[in-house]
């Protein structure tokens, strides 16, 4: 698995390893957008880069959720996601506040991003 410059590191739920000291941005991201992802990109709100997709070769279906962890010297709270579905068409939330997170889960309806942040 490649390392971005963030240190972001892609855990799927269902892939078990040893216990590591979590990170206070470390979330579950759910997919409800109806939509399956093909290409997931989290970043600093103030990056003008995506960075890499965390999702390498994986793609994240409707109705399943992922563990997203970072390296526990990332300080930002304020980070931006950005997907690619199936058919490469972008959506993107802003500023979503990890600090607070725990469980994001990301919706897209009639052309509007929402997500509810846990």
């Amino acid at each position: 698995m490649k390392i971005s410059a963030l240190a972001i590191c892609v855990l799927v739920a269902s892939f078990s390893m040893p216990a590591v000291a979590q990170s206070k941005l470390d979330f579950t991201l759910m997919n409800d957008t109806g939509l399956i992802i093909s290409e997931l990109y989290v970043s600093p709100n103030t990056s003008d880069d995506w960075e890499e997709d965390v999702l390498g070769r994986d793609v994240l279906n409707h109705g399943e959720s992922l563990d997203i962890s970072f390296s526990r010297t990332e300080k930002s709270c304020l980070w931006d996601l950005k997907i690619i579905d199936e058919d490469k068409d972008a959506v993107e939330w802003e500023q979503l506040d990890l600090c607070k997170a725990e469980h994001i889960t990301l919706m897209y309806k009639n052309g509007k991003a929402t997500a509810i942040v846990k």
